[in-house]
């Protein structure tokens, strides 16, 4: 019942945040002349697109797969490949992607699958997935200023305001993971200093369950030091897995025919705009990434970057929506069936 109600509310934050983003990304635009050039892609060319929104969810599976068989559980694929659509689904509809994860967790029991044991491989996902971000993000002002100043100079101070969130949210990660003791202290002497101030009440209950889950901090710690191979070959997988999404834009760069802009161009590009809004409080970055597109894609489209968006958009975060919300459901209906015997 639970479950059920995160997910009717999720759905109705979902649609009205999308409802805003249509008016404000549409409101004033020719429709009609949108409409045209959409008809007028190569619809082929969008196939590769939605083959590489397959792979990334794909990809994610295999790194659950992976990371399962060291701890000695074996799963089928095609049981891990239901886990990531399940994450990737609820990610997709809840604020900075918080409901992914628990979730996920969710259908991992129903497996059998000790909660320590996937609390610890989604917490090594979640760094791996925001370093592959935070390395990205660094490396473009460090080593490509020629394309910053090219494509970046109108959302500067989003995007570090973005890399700098993601620069924190690993490092602190990290000093969670590596230096538990300490960052126990920190955390317990900042939620002290909050109560004294009256900003949070007092419970022994918050307290007990923080020391709960440091618990997983220190799990993960010592499966990293245990798991170093493991851990270099799940980040070489995410950044394929990463790559691979943001170059679905380039096969909409070639549905409409255009050509001059390559594809590291353009898959650096939509790098920037996760980058941007991995960690703001909206579902899938709705809203602010059409905005950054409109405005950083804008010398690659030309014309047509209203329309392009629409479709990048669609392969990029709605068709993984459609995908990840079809095998949530299978999932649901297969874990159903498998209770019931």
């Amino acid at each position: 019942m639970q479950v059920k109600k995160k997910v009717v509310y999720n759905s109705l934050f979902l649609l009205i945040v999308f409802l805003l983003t249509i008016y404000g990304v549409f409101h004033g635009q020719d429709l009609n002349q949108m409409f045209e050039a959409i008809k007028n892609v190569n619809m082929i060319w969008l196939l590769p697109g939605v083959f590489l929104v397959l792979f990334f969810i794909w990809g994610e599976s295999i790194i659950i797969w992976y990371m399962m068989r060291s701890f000695g559980i074996k799963l089928k694929k095609r049981i891990c490949f239901l886990f990531s659509s399940v994450g990737f689904f609820f990610s997709c509809i809840t604020p900075s992607a918080t409901g992914g994860q628990p979730m996920q967790i969710y259908y991992m029991k129903k497996e059998k699958i000790p909660i320590p044991f996937a609390t610890v491989i989604l917490m090594i996902i979640t760094i791996t997935y925001k370093l592959v971000l935070v390395i990205i993000g660094l490396g473009i002002p460090l080593f490509a200023r020629g394309f910053m100043h090219q494509y970046l100079n109108s959302i500067l101070p989003v995007f570090y305001l973005g890399l700098a969130l993601n620069v924190f949210c690993v490092s602190f990660m990290t000093l969670l993971v590596f230096h538990p003791v300490l960052a126990e202290k920190i955390i317990l002497k900042s939620m002290d200093l909050l109560e004294k101030l009256h900003i949070i009440k007092h419970k022994e209950s918050r307290t007990d369950k923080f020391k709960t889950s440091m618990q997983v901090y220190r799990e993960t710690a010592a499966y990293l030091k245990k798991h170093k191979i493991v851990i270099f070959n799940v980040i070489i997988i995410t950044f394929i897995q990463r790559l691979a999404l943001f170059a679905a834009t380039y096969t909409v760069y070639k549905a409409f025919g255009l050509s001059g802009t390559g594809i590291w161009d353009i898959i650096f590009l939509q790098a920037v705009i996760s980058v941007s809004v991995d960690m703001l409080p909206l579902p899938g970055g709705m809203g602010i990434s059409e905005s950054l597109f409109l405005k950083i894609f804008s010398p690659v489209f030309h014309a047509v970057t209203l329309p392009a968006m629409v479709i990048s958009r669609g392969l990029g975060y709605y068709s993984q929506l459609l995908i990840s919300a079809f095998f949530t459901m299978a999932a649901q209906i297969y874990y159903t069936l498998k209770g019931e015997r």
